[in-house]
């Protein structure tokens, strides 16, 4: 494997977004998907590359671990002329399939024998004529062209363009996956980051590595010390604590009492009811509640949401929440 340094990315530059910065290099360098990964080792040794479609959630490694193939085939010099990156940034409509990359596609490599590689991240963003168009010119030039279709929802490609590719779908990562990589990061930045800010960033990343190494620089940059106070007021998420007050307030206090301390304390923080919702719903599932009240509970958090979703005001929908708590309340009571 090539171990030179690309152009793209200098390590050393210190104004780069560590998520650039540390972005893997080589196929050895990438953390998870093992399986995944050697396959399509695999397949690049074997220089039987296929049409490619990876698919699942952002952060995941999908866009790295096309550009750590296509860096292991070409030399820097001739990754420019051989490969083409269009994401949803880039126009992509029919006139670009039948234009550009159909012009990429069509021409022979003089110099050097094999294929060009055609990248299309977030394809999921195209449109169904664009896709149809680009279907034929897969077909035509795939003697010396090899596509790499990237997208989060599999269901928003055309089957005729996913029955050309080889599917793989990138899971969240884990846990045991995230942190020895967070580790190495913060070895390397000479950040002060607790115990509990590593957790805080593992659970607010979901198991998307780019957002655990955003949530990271940007509080490591505010703060002197990433703990899990700092990390959540950085990204303007509830605390724990702060969730187990919301329940305390809603369950225990009369609906004025409780209306105002949440209206305070979403005021002070800047926290939005839509966080607040999520984390009160995660919570809801572990209280020991009867069953009906339960759904009761899950039934108007998810109409809360679903209305929060179209725009409404948040004031009305925070009485609205704090009222379906007192009717279960009531609920609770009545059983007794």
């Amino acid at each position: 494997m090539s171990t030179k340094e690309y152009p793209t990315t200098d390590r050393n530059n210190p104004n780069l977004p560590w998520v650039e910065k540390y972005r893997p290099k080589q196929l050895d360098e990438l953390i998870s998907h093992k399986d995944i990964i050697s396959t399509i080792d695999k397949f690049v040794k074997e220089d039987r590359l296929p049409h490619l479609l990876f698919y699942g959630p952002p952060g995941t490694g999908k866009t790295s671990t096309i550009l750590a193939v296509a860096k292991q085939i070409y030399s820097p010099k001739e990754f420019n002329s051989m490969v083409l990156e269009l994401n949803a940034s880039d126009d992509r409509g029919i006139g670009i399939v039948r234009g550009q990359i159909l012009s990429f596609a069509s021409t022979r490599t003089i110099f050097k024998s094999g294929y060009k590689i055609v990248i299309l991240d977030e394809a999921d963003a195209m449109t169904r004529d664009a896709q149809n168009a680009l279907r034929r010119v897969i077909e035509k030039f795939t003697e010396n062209t090899r596509f790499c279709i990237i997208c989060n929802y599999l269901s928003k490609i055309i089957p005729a363009l996913q029955s050309r590719c080889t599917r793989f779908r990138f899971g969240p990562l884990g846990t045991d996956q995230m942190v020895p990589r967070l580790q190495h990061v913060i070895q390397q930045e000479q950040c002060n980051v607790t115990e509990d800010g590593m957790k805080a960033l593992v659970t607010l990343a979901n198991g998307d590595m780019r957002k655990a190494l955003n949530i990271l620089q940007s509080t490591h940059m505010a703060h002197d010390v990433v703990n899990e106070d700092n990390v959540y007021t950085c990204v303007g998420h509830p605390l724990r604590r702060d969730i187990e007050n919301i329940i305390n307030w809603v369950l225990n206090e009369n609906f004025t009492s409780a209306y105002n301390n949440i209206l305070e304390m979403k005021t002070e923080k800047g926290l939005a009811l839509q966080d607040i919702l999520t984390e009160v719903h995660t919570y809801v599932h572990r209280l020991d509640l009867p069953i009906n009240v339960k759904i009761h509970l899950l039934d108007k958090m998810a109409e809360v949401e679903h209305r929060l979703a179209s725009g409404t005001n948040e004031k009305i929908q925070l009485s609205s929440l704090i009222a379906a708590f007192q009717v279960a309340r009531d609920l609770i009571v009545q059983e007794t």
